[in-house]
Formats: C-alpha cells, structure tokens, sequence
C-alpha cells in the first residue's frame, strides 16, 4: 500500500514537496526528521579577526637589527657627548687639556681661531649635536614616545641629517688639520672624527629598508661646508695676514723718550690693572708704544701674543686667546676692549686718569 510522507525543502520552510514511498518489509518510511538529518547544511561561515598563529609580522630579523641599530648609535653618540662635554668645560673654565698621545700641546689647537664658529665653542656645539643623537637613539631603541609629536620617520630622518653634518664637518676639520697644522696632533680631533665617521654609517644602516635621503644629505653638506667656510673667512685672525710666514722673535726698540705725562699715565694704567695685547711684528703696536716713550712702555703691562715667534699654524698666546683678542693692538681697560692705536688723551679717559700731569 502506497503513503505519503512530505520532506521540507532546504530552500524554504514555507513550502513541502511530496515524497513517494513503497512500504516494503523491513523498511521503515522515511519522516521529515530522517531527510533533514541525512543532508545536513554545512556549518556557518565566520566573520573574525585572523588567528594569532595566521597573523602577519615583521621578520624578527629585521625589527631585531632596527633595535640593535639604534642602540648603538645611541652608545656611540654617549661617548662623543662626553668627550665634547669635558672639551667644553676646558673651554669654558680656560684649563689646559691632557693629552694621551704625546706631541704639541693638544690646546694649541682646541685654543686656535678654527675652534671657533662665528664666535661659539666648537666643542660646545658638538657637544649639542651628540646629545640629540644620543637622546633620539634611545628613544627609538626603546620604542617610547617622541617628545614635541615627533613620529619614528621623522626622527631618523633626524638622525640622519645630524650625523651626515657631524661627518662632513669632521672631514673638513681633518683636512685643515692636515693643511694647517702639519706635524701637529690632536687626539680628541681624531677621536670626534672617528666617532662622526662611525654615526653616520650606523645611521645609513638603520635607514636601509627606505628610500636614501641623497639630496638631503648632499644639501646639508653643502650647507655645512658654506657655514665653516663664511666663518672662518669672516673672522678677523690676528695671524690670517702671516699665514705663510715665519718669524722668529725679536724686542722691539722704543726711540721716543717718554713725557712726564705719558709717564705718569703709563704707572697709573699699571695701577688699575690695564692690559695691552700685541705682537712683535705688528706696526701699529710698535706706533702706540712710541706714543708712550721708552721710560712708560717698561710700565705699561703688555701681553705679547707671539712670545716664542710665528710660522704657519702657530696659535696664540693662551691669554690672548682667552681676552678674545681679534687684532692688534688691543687694550683691555676696567673690564672696557679698545681696539687699535689709541690717542693718550683717550686713555686718559677710558682710565679715569686725573693726574696733574697733561699731555705735552
């Protein structure tokens, strides 16, 4: 005997197609609950964020060399801070440095006119640069916070354009080492170098996954070079003039007699403590010691800045390097700088000379 059995279709629950079935010994119909069971939908697709295991990373090897990096430009850049910080403090305070390496004394060459950029400390300024270096290394190294919103690009790019300065101004400090102070030594030069040197290609690796700045780099060094160069042909060097000559030292001979007041005002700027620079072979000093006589000049207190002579790449006298001096002759007078040859009567009064002796 013939049934019907109906079957829900998978497309719809709203409609039922009929399923014919012979009864047959042995076999049980098949009810609406046996289909469904038997075609059974596959499970659901998820919508969800990928596993840990399928995530995509960054190759160890390359976050871990980043790190590296950084740590070690910021290391390098520590130790350049604190050579450039105890050159500073020299500086600064007018103490002799220690050599380590034998030769000339290392301050006759941190104390020349080349250890100054428009009148600032060249150590001074290194000693800046090195701790931007260092201080943005150890950021980037530990992955902190920028200060000032500054982004990681960013401050390699930082990084960089610092170092690449730093490299070029040592080479150029090296050739006028080479040129200038032939036979001459300096440790701490050689050892800025080296580290500068060594900044920038630390730096150059730790950019290597992105595009070379080459036009910032070449646009900074061509700045760099234009700033020392504008510098030094702008400053007045009392031995710019004898560059290529070479003088041995001689006293100069004083021909005029000295008039009471000359006299009398050479002992009273004694007195106050007034201090005149020059140098042996500069004229116009010889002209302000003729002003005074041979008698006042024995009690004027003048510096000579050239005691042991001149040839090229001698420096000056420690104190006329500390008075700053920038041409002869130079007279220091109540804390008060008066340049050039200078009337008697101008002294006088810069002095506050009220002696009763007066000008002949």
């Amino acid at each position: 005997m013939a049934t019907f059995t109906f079957s829900m279709s998978l497309s719809s629950f709203r409609s039922f197609v009929p399923i014919w079935h012979h009864r047959a010994p042995n076999h049980r119909s098949l009810g609406l609950f046996d289909v469904t069971q038997r075609m059974r939908l596959p499970p659901p697709l998820k919508c969800s964020a990928a596993e840990p295991d399928q995530e995509t990373k960054v190759p160890a090897t390359s976050s871990g060399s980043g790190e590296w990096t950084h740590k070690l430009t910021a290391g390098i850049a520590g130790i350049g801070f604190l050579e450039t910080s105890y050159l500073t403090y020299l500086k600064l305070t007018g103490s002799e440095a220690f050599c380590p390496i034998g030769g000339s004394p290392c301050g006759d060459i941190l104390n020349s006119d080349y250890a100054l950029i428009f009148g600032v400390p060249l150590p001074l300024v290194g000693m800046v640069a090195y701790g931007l270096v260092a201080a943005l290394g150890l950021q980037l190294a530990t992955k902190k916070m920028l200060p000032f919103g500054i982004g990681r690009s960013s401050a390699q790019l930082m990084v960089l354009g610092t170092t690449t300065s730093m490299a070029v101004a040592s080479a150029y400090f090296l050739f006028i080492l080479s040129t200038k102070f032939s036979g001459s030594t300096c440790s701490y030069c050689l050892l800025s170098a080296f580290l500068s040197f060594s900044l920038f290609f630390t730096a150059d690796i730790g950019l290597q996954e992105t595009n070379k700045q080459v036009g910032m780099q070449l646009l900074i060094a061509s700045l760099v070079i234009l700033t020392l160069n504008t510098s030094y042909n702008n400053s007045i060097s009392a031995s710019s003039s004898l560059a290529e000559m070479e003088l041995p030292y001689y006293a100069t001979e004083i021909k005029n007699p000295s008039s009471p007041f000359s006299l009398s005002l050479a002992k009273h700027l004694h007195s106050i403590g007034a201090k005149m620079y020059g140098a042996f072979w500069c004229s116009h000093c010889l002209e302000q010691k003729e002003m005074f006589g041979r008698e006042a000049v024995k009690e004027l207190d003048i510096v000579e800045c050239y005691p042991e002579g001149f040839r090229p790449g001698t420096v000056m006298n420690k104190a006329c390097v500390d008075a700053k001096v920038d041409g002869f002759p130079m007279w220091v007078i109540n804390g008060q700088v008066v340049s050039g040859e200078v009337e008697l009567s101008e002294l006088a009064r810069v002095s506050g000379y009220n002696g009763s002796a007066q000008p002949s």
